[in-house]
Formats: structure tokens, C-alpha cells, sequence
């Protein structure tokens, strides 16, 4: 216990939204201080972080599909859970280093909040436990990412009646409908923004020869994607490789087109949303015939993605004010009535 006090002398509590795409931390008392791409830059064959364990995040995100031989740009979440053990620890020590830097030359050791997916296994669980306490938490906190994220996004979760929250991330779609700081219904569905980036990929290989990478996927999804027609189609022009001459070349897509290739996830989303809602009691069922449901998320801010959600299912989706920072929002509310939600959060003490 006296161990625990001196620690937290020279640490803050952490909320962090461990996510497949981009990483937040939360401060409690602060608010959101650090955002970075989940992507990690190593030596190939190895997990030695470059540029002495600073290539993370922003810089290393700059690296996917340019490296050299010799280094390799990673994403150590997929699906929303912890694929690369070692790696995620690197990057989940490098978040706690930037926010909090050793102070008299002491490493800091601060109490933990991380968000999962609803759907986790127990032995990814322990993953995220293990590679939180060996980046040097003391206690480690989890908590499901709807919970996280209705809560964030401003919905009444703690009360009695039902709310229904959606948060479409990078590696999985969390579904839930929320009353009295649980989960009535969920689902955790492993398809979200980073299959948006795999279908587009797919439609420019197979319709033009053109292979192309993450980032210009990526690109493409932003400036023209959609999941709902537009009131003034959009053109792009994208560049890559020609997979058949293997020469560099230029082709113009439409919106039209790149929202053919969206609609096998975005009518995935859908299902799980009715899937979700099968299985709500009709009392909280009722209640969402009122209150709609949430989009939150990076993935939310898809065009159209709302006004193809309240077509299919008949509720009014609204997407949360700054979606993508709604989970980590979340997890700084939760820090701060850690005493209140402490039966609803599991933990791991060192």
C-alpha cells in the first residue's frame, strides 16, 4: 500500500483506446492528450523499435509501404485485439513515456484504464494485461468499449432505459444497446474501417490492374467514399502500379464506384445492428424507437453511413460530436469515478 502511494506521487491515471487504426490516452483530470496511429517501425526479423523505440505512431505510420528491406512499418492490433505480444508493448510504453516522462529520474508507474472489445477472449485479455504491466502500469483496469464509448459520447448509460450505441472503429464494429451501466444486448463484429481499406484495394485491382497500399485506400475512402448516395457525385484521380506491366500509372475513379465496393461491409455493420436488436429486451426496445441509436468512431464519419443506418432499420442515427475520440472521453469518466464503476471493471494488480 505504501509502495502504491509513493508510485502514484510521480504518476497520473491513464485511460488509454487501444485501437486497431489510432491510440488514445486520456489523462484523468486532463482530458485527451495524445492521439497516434497504432503503427509501429521495426528492424525486419526483429522487434527492436527503430530510432531508439521512437518510431511509433505518426512516424511510423509514414512508413507503411515505403520501407526498405531492412525495416518493416507494423500494426501490432488487428481486429481490435493484440496480434504482435512484444510489439504492442513497445507502443503501449511509448504512449505512457510521451504523456508522462520520467520526472527525477524515476520511471513513472500509473493505474491503467484500457478499452477492449466486448467480444475479447480471455486469452487476449491477458495479453492486454501483460503488455500494460510490462510497459510499467501498476494496476491494470479493463473495459468494454461500448460501455467505454456510450458513456463518452454522452449517452445516459447509468440510468434505466436503453441506449443504443455503434462505434465503428479501425478493426471491429462494437454493437450495443446500454442500461444501467451494462450491456443488455451487444455484438462484436470484426469487420470495420480497415475492411473499407481491404474493399477498396480489392475493386481497384480487379476493375483496373492498379495495385494500390493502406494509405492511398485510405485516402480514397476519405476524399469519396460513401455508404449512402450522394447529392453531387465525386471523381479522384489515384495513382499505384500496374499489375500486369508492373509500371506506375494513374486511373480516375467515381463515388459511385467506390461505394459499390463499400457495401458488402457497411451491409455486414447493418446486420449486426439488426442482430443487436433481435436480441434487446421490448422494453429497451421501445425506448430506442425514441432515443435512436449512436454512431461513434473513426469509421462513422464515413458519408452516408448514418442515413443508410436509419433506412435499414427503421431508428434515427445520429453520429456523437468528435466520434473518434468518444471511447477515450469514456475511459477519462470512468478514471474519474473509478470507486463508483469499480464492480462493473475488471482488474490486474502487479
Amino acid at each position: 500500500m505504501i509502495y502504491e502511494k509513493v508510485l502514484g506521487l510521480f504518476s497520473k491515471d491513464l485511460g488509454i483506446d487501444l485501437g486497431t487504426a489510432n491510440s488514445l490516452v486520456c489523462v484523468r483530470g486532463e482530458g485527451i492528450v495524445l492521439s497516434e496511429p497504432s503503427v509501429v517501425a521495426v528492424k525486419r526479423g526483429t522487434n527492436q523499435v527503430l530510432n531508439n523505440g521512437q518510431a511509433v505512431g505518426i512516424e511510423a505510420k509514414k512508413m507503411l509501404g515505403k520501407t526498405p528491406l531492412n525495416i518493416q512499418a507494423v500494426r501490432p492490433l488487428k481486429d481490435g485485439v493484440i496480434a504482435d505480444f512484444e510489439i504492442a508493448e513497445a507502443m503501449i510504453s511509448y504512449l505512457m513515456n510521451k504523456v508522462q516522462p520520467r520526472r527525477f529520474g524515476m520511471r513513472s508507474h500509473p493505474r491503467v484504464l484500457i478499452a477492449i472489445p466486448s467480444g475479447i477472449t480471455a486469452v487476449e485479455k491477458r495479453a492486454v494485461y501483460n503488455s500494460a504491466e510490462r510497459a510499467g502500469a501498476r494496476k491494470v483496469f479493463l473495459v468494454e468499449e461500448p460501455r467505454a464509448c456510450g458513456i463518452g459520447a454522452g449517452l445516459p448509460i447509468a440510468e434505466p432505459q436503453g441506449s443504443m450505441i455503434v462505434d465503428v472503429g479501425g478493426g471491429t464494429t462494437e454493437v450495443a444497446v446500454l442500461s444501467l451501466a451494462d450491456m443488455a444486448a451487444s455484438e462484436s463484429l470484426r469487420v470495420a474501417g480497415d475492411d473499407f481499406d481491404e474493399a477498396i484495394i480489392s475493386h481497384m485491382k480487379r476493375t483496373y490492374n492498379l495495385m494500390i497500399g493502406e494509405l492511398t485506400a485510405e485516402r480514397i475512402k476519405v476524399a469519396i467514399g460513401s455508404a449512402y448516395p450522394l447529392e453531387e457525385e465525386m471523381t479522384m484521380e489515384v495513382r499505384g502500379r500496374d499489375a500486369i506491366d508492373g509500371l506506375p500509372t494513374k486511373v480516375t475513379v467515381t463515388s459511385e464506384e467506390i461505394r459499390e465496393a463499400l457495401r458488402e461491409p457497411c451491409a455486414a455493420i447493418v446486420e449486426a445492428i439488426r442482430r443487436t436488436l433481435e436480441k434487446t429486451p421490448p422494453e429497451l426496445a421501445a425506448d430506442l424507437v425514441e432515443t435512436g441509436l449512436t454512431l461513434a468512431g473513426g469509421s462513422a464519419l464515413l458519408r452516408g453511413l448514418d442515413k443508410l443506418i436509419t433506412r435499414e432499420t427503421g431508428l434515427q442515427a445520429v453520429v456523437a460530436d468528435d466520434p473518434l475520440t468518444c471511447v477515450a472521453r469514456g475511459t477519462g469518466i470512468f478514471l474519474e469515478n473509478l470507486d463508483l464503476f469499480s464492480d462493473i471493471l475488471e482488474s490486474s494488480a502487479m
